[in-house]
């Protein structure tokens, strides 16, 4: 009878509701009143809300029949909306709790509109009864938002809370408050509830805040005196543990500080959220265990940047300074002292922790040591800290230390003072002797950084650190990334002052020695040696290269006579090309008369160009070839066709690309030392001999044109040019005579595989070499253009440039380009290379690979002008070649020769 009842009521309840949308005014004004009168008897938010339970989806557990239609649904969710802002509590209460039943089942799915009508009625402050409703209802399905909707309610729902709560609707403001009272207290409890390191479960909330957070982790992890359990993992697989809970911490600390607009809201406290990543940052227990009995490991941990609070308080430090600049450096390291001063107070209160806080300040900073340069004009000293680093702590604090130093020392730009200086290289040479290959490359590192950073307190370095360093160096010498930090070391010696000297004497004796019988050392010594040699030579002055050259320069001569091991040849190649340009002319009178020192040098580079000794051998002979060629001209001219033969003989022996594009460019530079008469340097090739071919010149300009494109460097690419426009402006009658590679030509359909290529390979066409050279200089003009079209997208001093080279000397000397001839009428192309004569001429800041520009005039050449200067001087003395050169030109290379003759 009951259950009739109930059922009697729920049939009445959709009648009564499906009437309210009738047509007829009358029929609707009844049902509306019927409903109204039902709403103030007791039990009819109930009723209404287990109506929907029982009959709106028959899969529910509580469903009975019969089930409501869609169309039923369709104007029951309509209604309901449009009820909540009933002016009776009681009938806005019980549409709440049925929108929300209905929400559970049908949104969003099928009611996306919810959500925007609940925001839409809370955004209006004139309609009181409709925020109040939407705002119940909201609470009722609050519990059922995800991670998907939160993201796009949030935003528009907040500033309609806030003004809510600013409204001086007292009833709105306690409907507010009555919200909110309950929830702050509850938050309040949780996060002065101690936290149990044991219990996963319960460090979701609690763990939201690093100053909550911290108590349970330096307990946990950083003393390790309480117990942990084992790590444990969720549903999903993911670490369940103090470290990463940490971690999840500061990703989200990072994401909230990388928001531009989230930024702005924690601004005011930045300095507090360093100072407690800094706290972090301390090494654990557990870390602490593994380091001490290996500071190696600590090195090697460190550098695989392992997965740990503190790799990811770095991260967050470092995203700070980037969102926040100034404000953000001088943020942390004000943290960074305050820690570091912290530490310095529980030592002296007797703490047995005192170093953690300590190493993790340096820490900290060293993380932030490229931006530590900005640091100079905030006010803050920078070398105050770096002079307190602490010496009487256990190894891992020390190499700790050690790495922070070698990373902030290059920025701090400022002297230390002695006392503290000799008590830093103390400590590091202490390290020295216990170190692994892994920590040793990083002690020689912060040494390297130290000497850099002494000043004029240098020359009480030297005799304390040398003579380590070439005991480290003696010891690695079949090591060859440790005895290179060695060699960097002792460098950083030589260069700082009153250093270079001191150094010579003392390693002279023993590399000469070693130097003197070279097939009794230890493997690797005597290359090692040579190595060591070349360093101190590079920017050394006359008195010192003399010096060397009176002990090593004999030795060294018959160690490229005599040996057979690559490393020694290459090192020794290196170390005689060091001496040329050091010594120059006067290295000519050193050797004793009758041309003896000269006779040792062409003897060297008649070894080095052997066809029968291995290519590697020979990779550096090159360089040293352009060093006499460059220094001394006159004396190596007589001896011009036999160097050319040998060339010749080395290139068709070896089939390494470098070494033959290394030939082809002592070639271009001879090309350059017989002008203005380049006709008789052709007529010499024209008389040398080579095998497979006509003669000396087919040989070398059939390779030429091929390795021109793999020609590297830009002194290398300038001079090879250059003497390729040269030659093609000789016009000379034998050039016409030489085919070499053209353009391949595409036999085979589809990809061409290794298999292919053996049974079928490339076929090229064959073209004059005067056309080969004019496409050649055409696709150079080419790249320069395009490089000047990039470098108009680039602000960055574009005006001080233009000016630069409007005014600036942009003349030739007469003897490089003998047969041009500057325009007097100058085209406004003309001038837009000279912009990117600057670029490509100069871009590569003087770094060559054995400081060839530094003496050769033809780096003062301007490459655009040159070009230029040859394609004018054709087109105008020579149409007719000009225009049948021209027809073997592509389409962008024909632009690029159009641009600098149009007028």
């Amino acid at each position: 009878m009951a259950a009739g009842a109930a059922d009697g009521d729920q049939r009445w309840l959709v009648e009564c509701l499906t009437a309210t949308l009738d047509t007829a005014r009358d029929v609707r004004a009844f049902a509306e009143e019927s409903l109204r009168q039902a709403s103030l008897l007791p039990g009819y938010g109930a009723a209404l809300t287990k109506f929907i339970k029982q009959h709106w989806q028959e899969d529910e557990e509580n469903f009975v029949p019969p089930v409501v239609s869609a169309l039923e649904k369709v104007v029951i969710r309509q209604l309901l909306l449009t009820s909540l802002d009933d002016s009776h509590g009681k009938i806005r209460t019980a549409i709440g709790m049925a929108v929300a039943a209905i929400g559970q089942q049908d949104w969003p799915e099928d009611w996306p509109e919810l959500l925007p009508y609940l925001l839409k009625l809370i955004s209006d402050q004139t309609n009181g009864y409709g925020v109040r409703g939407a705002l119940r209802c909201l609470a009722l399905l609050s519990d059922d938002l995800d991670d998907t909707c939160i993201p796009k309610l949030v935003p528009e729902l907040f500033p309609s809370l806030y003004s809510i709560i600013s409204s001086p609707h007292r009833e709105t403001v306690s409907l507010i408050s009555s919200m909110l009272d309950p929830l702050m207290e509850q938050f309040s409890a949780i996060l002065n509830s101690p936290v149990q390191s044991h219990n996963p479960d319960d460090w979701n909330m609690q763990m939201e805040t690093f100053v909550s957070s911290f108590k349970v982790y330096q307990l946990s992890m950083i003393q390790a005196s309480e117990d942990l359990d084992s790590v444990g993992y969720d549903s999903d697989g993911s670490e369940r543990s103090l470290e990463s809970f940490g971690i999840q911490l500061f990703e989200l600390w990072t994401s909230i500080v990388g928001n531009s607009r989230l930024a702005k809201v924690i601004a005011g406290n930045i300095k507090e959220l360093a100072y407690y990543t800094i706290v972090y940052q301390q090494i654990t227990e557990e870390q602490l265990q593994n380091w001490s009995r290996d500071a190696n490991q600590y090195v090697a941990d460190e550098d695989d940047v392992t997965y740990s609070c503190r790799v990811s308080g770095s991260l967050l430090l470092e995203e700070i300074v980037t969102a926040y600049d100034e404000y953000g450096i001088e943020s942390v390291l004000e943290a960074s002292q305050m820690r570091f001063h912290e530490s310095r107070e529980l030592k002296k209160a007797g703490s047995t922790d005192w170093w953690r806080l300590h190493e993790a300040s340096f820490f900290a900073l060293g993380s932030l040591s490229e931006q530590l340069c900005e640091a100079q004009d905030s006010g803050y000293n920078v070398r105050d800290l770096l002079e307190q680093m602490v010496t009487d702590t256990g190894g891992t604090v020390k190499v700790g230390a050690c790495r922070a130093l070698a990373q902030l020392l290059p920025e701090s730009n400022q002297n230390l003072n002695v006392p503290n200086i000799m008590s830093i290289l103390s400590s590091l040479v202490d390290l020295l002797g216990k170190a692994s290959d892994e920590t040793l490359h990083l002690v020689l590192e912060t040494l390297q950084s130290a000497i850099k950073s002494c000043g004029e307190q240098s020359t009480l370095i030297e005799p304390v650190i040398s003579p380590i360093i070439l005991d480290v160096w003696a010891q690695h010498i079949a090591d060859p990334f440790i005895s290179i930090d060695a060699v960097e070391v002792l460098e950083a010696i030589k260069n700082a002052p009153g250093c270079l000297e001191p150094l010579v004497s003392r390693i002279l004796p023993t590399i000469g020695s070693i130097l003197k019988k070279p097939k009794i050392q230890q493997n690797g010594l005597v290359a090692g040696s040579l190595d060591l040699l070349t360093m101190i030579l590079k920017n050394a002055p006359t008195t010192v290269v003399k010096a060397i050259f009176d002990t090593c320069f004999t030795s060294i001569i018959q160690i490229v006579l005599e040996s057979d091991d690559h490393g020694e040849m290459q090192n020794a190649t290196e170390c005689l090309a060091a001496f040329i340009s050091g010594g120059r002319q006067e290295l000519l009178l050193w050797g004793g008369g009758h041309g003896r020192t000269l006779k040792m040098l062409l003897d060297a580079a008649s070894r080095l160009l052997d066809p029968v000794l291995e290519s590697s051998v020979s990779l550096f002979v090159g360089s040293y070839i352009l060093q006499l060629i460059i220094h001394l001209p006159s004396h190596l001219s007589p001896h011009f066709p036999e160097l050319i033969a040998a060339i010749v003989r080395r290139m068709q022996s070896s089939s390494i690309t470098g070494l033959k594009s290394s030939l082809v460019v002592i070639v271009a530079r001879l090309v350059h030392l017989s002008a203005p008469n380049v006709d008789q340097f052709i007529n010499l090739l024209l008389a040398i001999p080579a095998q497979g071919y006509n003669n000396s010149l087919a040989y070398i300009m059939s390779e030429w044109s091929q390795l021109q494109s793999e020609i590297q460097g830009a002194y290398q690419i300038k001079v090879t040019t250059t003497a390729l426009a040269l030659l093609i402006s000789t016009r000379h009658p034998e050039l016409s005579g030489i085919e070499v590679q053209g353009h391949i030509i595409k036999t085979n359909a589809g990809i061409t595989t290794r298999s292919k290529a053996r049974v079928a390979p490339d076929h090229w066409t064959k073209i004059p070499l005067p056309a080969k050279i004019f496409s050649l200089l055409a696709d150079t003009l080419a790249e320069i253009q395009e490089q000047v079209v990039g470098d108009e997208d680039d602000d960055c001093e574009e005006d001080s440039d233009w000016e630069e080279i409007q005014n600036g000397d942009t003349s030739i000397p007469h003897d490089m380009i003998y047969s041009a001839s500057v325009p007097s009428n100058a085209k406004p192309s003309v001038e837009h290379l000279n912009a990117m004569a600057k670029v490509f001429d100069e871009d590569d800041d003087g770094s060559y690979d054995d400081d060839l520009a530094k003496a050769d005039s033809l780096n003062e050449v301007k490459l655009s002008d040159f070009l230029t200067n040859i394609f004018v001087k054709l087109w105008e003395s020579d149409r007719p070649l000009f225009e049948y050169l021209c027809q073997a030109l592509t389409d962008s290379q024909r632009t690029a020769v159009d641009k600098v003759l149009r007028k």
